[in-house]
């Protein structure tokens, strides 16, 4: 097999350019006049280094962003209802996407399609790309024939999970940006001011002259920062990639996402967030004709807290066991009595997914309120904390060389 660069005109009438894989130059032709195009040019594409095709492909994400694929699957939908095969609509998306890292998937997808492989199937080869979520909706689809419907779905699904991402980042944003100026401020301080301010006060003081104790903890934690600076760097850096690696560990995650519940206000935040989308995920799937075991199994996966995800799981067996959904998340300390309650309601009428879709509109509605409430808390909240860093430094230091003033005054 080798790879082969090629002009070919499609059935519009376009020149378009691309590369392929195939056997030879006859099986790379082959294979062009199967996918609908007329080769023009094909050419054995050249090893090695060319200044003149440089990419510079390691300053290019390899990530598909999710606006493109929500485009994808919106035009996916919208062809396929029309009646367009499903290997036409794959190449004629492929051309049209702005993305390189969805050009290439889609063309391995469409080469897949073509050879026999379902495409629910063909999407399992592109995990980092195509979630489980949407494999298992593709495949109901492709079972149930109405894969234009699921994705539309998956779209719709796509996009409202995205949107609760994005608040979420630009909440967090404001109080990460003012934490990283408070740390630089703080270390300007200590290696620059302190420092300085220190040598007046010991000057005016003397050697024998004994000074607060925040006075001398203060300066002896500028000494240290000034003498040993690269000792404070190994340890944050250290301590960072530990507790990175520590996280990415099974019980780390899990001991993480457990502390994040704990805390008051953070706590409320995942839980609604993680409901919303249980609810939207699940009321997806169980609308695509997915088995109620394997909806919980995958909306479980996509829920995001460990903790939350083992909890639904459990759920899960009881469902095996022979329960209906809505009894063990009755009990449940994670999910709000509301949610098995209305979820309840959907058993009964058959109105799963319906009832469900409600249920997630309710609580991403809940979690727009509640960000934009943090929002509006979380800037005095840093500004005091940076205030009373800041105090604490000029009581330390300032504090001293009044008392001393003072006290030169008087004699």
């Amino acid at each position: 097999m080798g790879n082969f660069t090629y002009t070919a005109q499609n059935k519009e009438g376009h020149s378009v350019t691309g590369e392929i894989e195939a056997a030879d130059k006859a099986a790379a032709s082959e294979l062009l006049t199967k996918q609908g195009f007329k080769p023009l040019l094909i050419k054995v594409k050249k090893s090695g280094f060319d200044p003149n095709n440089l990419q510079f492909s390691w300053l290019k994400s390899k990530r598909v962003k999710t606006k493109d694929l929500v485009i994808f699957t919106r035009q996916l939908s919208t062809m396929i209802n029309a009646g367009v095969p499903l290997v036409r609509s794959l190449n004629t998306l492929n051309e049209q996407t702005e993305s390189d890292q969805l050009k290439t998937v889609l063309a391995s997808v469409a080469k897949d399609v073509e050879g026999g492989v379902s495409f629910a199937e063909a999407l399992t080869k592109h995990p980092n790309v195509f979630g489980p979520i949407y494999v298992n909706m593709v495949k109901a689809g492709e079972a149930g024939g109405i894969l234009d419907d699921i994705l539309k779905r998956l779209a719709t699904q796509q996009e409202k999970d995205a949107s609760i991402r994005k608040k979420i980042k630009s909440a967090s944003t404001y109080p990460i940006v003012l934490l990283v100026i408070t740390f630089i401020a703080f270390f300007a301080l200590m290696t620059f001011v302190v420092p300085r301010i220190g040598q007046i006060v010991t000057d005016l003081a003397g050697d024998d002259a004994v000074l607060p104790l925040q006075t001398r903890v203060l300066l002896g934690l500028s000494d240290f920062l000034l003498n040993y600076w690269y000792i404070f760097a190994i340890v944050l850096v250290g301590g960072f990639i530990v507790l990175r690696r520590y996280l990415k560990t099974k019980g780390g995650r899990r001991n993480w996402h457990r502390l994040l519940l704990k805390i008051p206000v953070l706590k409320t935040v995942i839980t609604k967030v993680a409901i919303a989308r249980f609810a939207r995920i699940f009321s997806s799937l169980m609308g695509a004709g997915v088995s109620v075991l394997d909806s919980i199994n995958v909306t479980a996966d996509a829920i995001g807290n460990v903790v939350i995800e083992t909890e639904l799981k459990e759920a899960g067996k009881a469902v095996t066991a022979g329960q209906q959904l809505s009894e063990p998340l009755g009990t449940s300390k994670h999910f709000p009595p509301i949610v098995a309650q209305m979820l309840a309601v959907g058993e009964e009428t058959g109105q799963t997914d319906q009832v469900l879709i409600k249920v997630a509109d309710f609580y991403e509605e809940e979690v727009d309120n509640l960000v934009e409430s943090l929002s509006s808390i979380i800037e005095p909240i840093m500004i005091v904390v940076m205030g009373a860093m800041v105090g604490l430094i000029a009581s330390a230091v300032i504090g001293p060389i009044s008392e001393l003033s003072q006290s030169i005054g008087t004699n």
